[in-house]
């Protein structure tokens, strides 16, 4: 039975996920319409706040944690219907997947669990102004008087990482001294003065704009001096106190429960069972299937010599597949990006049913944090359609972007991967919150990766081959990170080992390959899902085929797999399972 109604059992109150994904706004709260922004109406107070990242607020946290699981235990799953049962299983997941990791009084979030706080890709410090600048509206004097309540209690989100920092340090927990270097390199550029930083010119630009005048922007230059930039310099501070006894060591086998913590963040990240060894084999396995596929057509493009990695080192440094390295050359790297995104647009409707009805685009990672982002993310829209979806790519060097990388990376990241899905699931007027926005990375991301072979499979580089070799080299990209995320965390890789690694089997750019390699140190097991999460969806669309022969409709198939939203890949095999039993009926 579809279920008209928009609201989840009152049971199941403030039942969501903590710390599944990056963000730094507060817990939900339900019921609430979710067709409507969640910080309007009934919440419009959770607008001017940020979430408590001290002692207090963990402790809370944990405690909703076992009261959610207790909750949940009173309920039979026997008595709900079936749409209702997948969002009990889904919410329960979580609940028993926060509480593993909450297990471990040490640590923060980042893509996942991370052992540390503080690092070039989590803390307050490198994700709050960037929400504020993008995901804060500022439409009325509401909006700007809520930005100003939120900036002044990121001064206290900055103080609270700092004691945490020193907590964890106090139990043997400090990032590598790479780490450190980015962190203090980011934290430096955003140390600004307040005529130039973005957390004050953000609200100064826009609230001008809404003819709210001058006060907010002066208003916001009074708590940058006075609370942001004293409680930013304390961290600066503790940052390079803990940076001179860090060692170099790159896993989180060297932490206290070290090897436990990696099993625990392999299972929250990607939602499978397997082990270290069973994940680093399995990503061996798959390169060496990959790698054969490359080398065939990179013989057809008359390249023969060499191994594959030192082939596609050559295509690197081809001139004719280089963007200047200025400004200039960068924008026309976006604008190329862009128009991939038009271009398979109109091909999706040959393999699917539903459109998101949003619109997206491509842009730049900002110049401040670009030295420790991801090499590319995305954004989903607002639920409203307020804000479109964002697909962000890391021009730090624009040599690690040779134009036959871009547009995989375009389909992964944009349409029809994570922009597609998340666009699908926010419009979806049948699905809970916890479905539309939840963060099982391996689901998302293997959804995203499934999509980039989606995009060869509809013609996307039938005239163009190098696009087909960057499709490939992607997929075997993601293959190697299982085998480098577990040779850090579990074989005790060095990071320079795992540099090489990356190099060597792929050519990829050194650049490119240290940030990622200093991502996966920072959030352990991530990396992971897209290529587990992957192999589920082929392994998912290769049981249909075979049990549906010639009624096996493609569409019908998407619409099944992308009509359970966001839920852990367990649940997603056994729903699309039943699906399938159901055909034959």
């Amino acid at each position: 039975m579809v279920r008209r109604h928009l609201e989840l059992p009152r049971c199941w109150i403030a039942v969501l996920p903590y710390r599944l994904a990056p963000s730094p706004e507060p817990p939900l709260r339900f019921p609430l319409s979710l067709r409507r922004p969640i910080d309007k109406g009934p919440n419009a107070d959770l607008r001017a706040k940020l979430s408590d990242e001290g002692p207090a607020g963990r402790a809370a946290i944990r405690a909703q944690t076992q009261d959610q699981l207790r909750r949940l235990a009173a309920i039979n799953p026997a008595t709900l219907s079936p749409a209702d049962r997948i969002d009990y299983e889904t919410v329960l997941y979580t609940r028993r997947s926060s509480a593993e990791v909450q297990r471990f009084d040490f640590g923060g979030a980042g893509f996942g669990p991370s052992p540390y706080v503080v690092s070039q890709l989590t803390g307050a410090y490198q994700s709050v102004p960037d929400f504020l600048d993008t995901k804060h509206p500022v439409q009325s004097k509401e909006d700007a008087d809520a930005y100003l309540a939120r900036l002044s209690q990121f001064a206290g989100q900055l103080d609270a990482n700092t004691e945490r920092m020193r907590h964890d340090a106090g139990m043997g927990v400090v990032p590598p001294d790479f780490l450190l270097d980015t962190a203090l390199v980011q934290m430096e550029k955003m140390r600004l003065p307040a005529s130039d930083a973005q957390l004050v010119t953000s609200i100064a630009k826009r609230a001008k704009e809404k003819g709210l005048g001058e006060r907010y922007g002066r208003e916001a230059v009074r708590i940058y001096d006075a609370q942001v930039l004293p409680a930013l310099d304390r961290q600066i501070a503790e940052t390079r106190a803990l940076r001179a006894k860090a060692t170099h060591d790159a896993g989180v086998w060297k932490l206290p429960q070290g090897a436990d913590f990696y099993r625990t963040a392999l299972r929250n990240t990607t939602t499978t069972r397997y082990s270290p060894e069973e994940v680093h084999k399995f990503g061996l396995d798959q390169a060496r299937a990959i790698s054969a596929r490359l080398d065939g057509l990179l013989k057809k493009q008359g390249m023969s010599k060499g191994t594959v990695g030192q082939r596609m080192a050559a295509l690197y440094k081809d001139p004719a597949q280089l963007y200047p390295n200025t400004d200039a050359g960068k924008a026309q790297a976006i604008a190329y990006c862009n128009a991939r995104l038009a271009a398979i647009r109109s091909r999706l409707p040959t393999m699917f049913s539903r459109m998101p009805p949003y619109s997206f685009e491509v842009r730049r990672v900002p110049v401040q944090t670009e030295a420790g982002a991801a090499s590319a993310f995305s954004q989903a829209p607002a639920i409203d359609g307020s804000r479109p979806g964002l697909v962000y790519f890391n021009l730090h060097d624009s040599a690690e972007w040779p134009k036959f990388c871009l547009a995989t990376t375009v389909y992964h990241e944009g349409l029809p991967g994570h922009q597609f899905e998340s666009g699908l699931g926010l419009s979806n007027k049948d699905l809970p919150m916890i479905r539309k926005t939840g963060g099982f990375s391996g689901y998302g991301e293997g959804w995203a990766l499934y999509a980039e072979q989606l995009a060869d499979e509809m013609g996307m580089y039938d005239d163009d081959p190098l696009g087909r070799l960057g499709y490939l080299k992607f997929q075997l990209f993601r293959a190697n990170r299982c085998v480098v995320d577990t040779g850090i965390h579990h074989l005790k890789w060095s990071r320079e080992k795992a540099i090489a690694y990356f190099v060597d089997q792929e050519g990829e750019a050194p650049g490119f390959a240290t940030r990622e390699v200093e991502r996966y140190c920072a959030t352990p097991g991530q990396a992971c899902s897209y290529k587990l999460g992957h192999s589920v969806f082929v392994q998912l669309r290769d049981k249909a085929k075979k049990a549906l022969g010639p009624r096996f409709d493609i569409k019908a198939f998407h619409d099944a797999v992308l009509g359970t939203g966001r839920v852990p890949l367990e649940i997603l095999q056994s729903s699309t399972e039943r699906w399938i039993a159901s055909q034959h009926a």
